[in-house]
């Protein structure tokens, strides 16, 4: 065990909704029995149309394909942070902390995916590295997801609730003094997807959606699809999306713009839902790059009225929040403590849980 309480830590993450690899270089300090952060440095390296293509192309791949690019990614992510550290004259890192990249997460089949051997990142940058957070949890009965709660719980205990839009939107909150948290719907992922009927990579600051109509019908075949899903609250996937939602989007003949003001207020309306019911005023901190998008938080911020206070933190955090909470579970593994909670993914008990190697 770790008895140190002060940690440079290099947090990597890669989002369902492919932007890119999230890097951010952060300071992880306890003091008085209170964890604290700075990030120091962060930036996100868009992939390459070539890099797209093979993640996208994963779940197709043959067995031994899929396991030369699960070096192949994490000998790029090991490029990517040898270069990011070079730019930013970093130095005296203690580890990395890899979330890698989703590419199977089949909880009903017992198992989870996260593409970037943990050893081709080691090996490639000579640093200690934390990865595969997931599987222990999965191994164990849980849903493997969602793991931020324990870093929203110690590093963002000010707020009520932290709500997260990346490629799929969810929150986590205490009640009654456990910790709860779950994925509640698409976002990005099918934002994205619709922007680029338009020739856009996203739809920027939702000023397409902005302009379109709700078209009620669909709304409600979003709102079904959801319903389905929300006495488990499982964690969502990219396969159930392709599955699920991907063809309500795809049936209608509906302009782009009629789209994504549709699935935007859907968005809205599944959050607003899922917020735990109270007498009291909350506040909600929103991270994510989904944040970026103005109409989508006018359109949040209407669905939940004013009991909600809507809080959107410096961009940083906006941004990089996600990196930053698995460089916290990384530190939280080396110390040989709990940093994924039973009481979010529904496993058999609380683990400290990620590969280490190079230690």
């Amino acid at each position: 065990m770790d008895s140190k309480d002060n940690y440079k830590v290099i947090g990597l993450m890669s989002g369902t909704s492919l932007d890119g690899v999230d890097i951010a270089s952060c300071v992880i300090r306890k003091m008085g029995g209170a964890w604290a952060f700075a990030i120091e440095h962060a930036q996100t390296v868009q992939y390459s149309s070539s890099w797209k293509k093979k993640l996208q192309a994963a779940t197709e791949m043959r067995a031994d394909d899929l396991l030369a690019l699960h070096n192949a990614y994490g000998n790029y992510l090991g490029v990517l942070v040898r270069a990011f550290c070079t730019k930013q004259k970093i130095r005296n890192v203690d580890f990395i902390a890899s979330h890698g990249h989703t590419i199977f997460h089949q909880i009903s089949r017992g198992f989870t995916f996260q593409l970037g051997n943990g050893m081709a990142l080691h090996a490639a940058t000579d640093l200690p590295v934390v990865y595969d957070f997931r599987s222990l949890d999965v191994a164990l009965g849980g849903q493997g997801a969602p793991l931020v709660p324990a870093g929203d719980r110690f590093l963002f205990s000010e707020y009520n609730i932290c709500l997260n839009i990346g490629g799929i939107a969810n929150l986590s909150t205490d009640v009654k003094g456990r910790r709860i948290a779950f994925d509640i719907c698409f976002a990005n992922m099918g934002l994205n997807y619709l922007a680029s009927a338009k020739g856009v990579p996203y739809d920027k600051n939702g000023v397409l959606a902005s302009t379109g109509t709700i078209h009620e019908g669909m709304l409600k075949d979003l709102s079904v699809a959801y319903e389905r899903w929300k006495k488990k609250r499982p964690s969502l996937a990219y396969e159930m999306f392709v599955s699920t939602i991907k063809p309500i989007l795809d049936k209608r003949n509906l302009s782009p713009e009629d789209k994504l003001a549709t699935f935007t207020e859907s968005i809205a309306v599944e959050i607003a839902s899922a917020i735990p019911p109270s007498r009291k005023k909350r506040s909600m901190l929103c991270t994510g790059g989904g944040t970026f998008n103005s109409y989508l938080i006018y359109r949040i911020m209407e669905r939940c009225g004013e009991q909600i206070d809507v809080i959107v933190p410096d961009e940083d955090v906006v941004k990089y929040k996600e990196a930053l909470v698995f460089a916290f579970l990384g530190v939280l593994r080396v110390r040989n403590e709990v940093n994924c909670l039973r009481s979010v993914t529904g496993a058999l008990r609380d683990t400290s849980s990620g590969i280490m190697v190079g230690f």
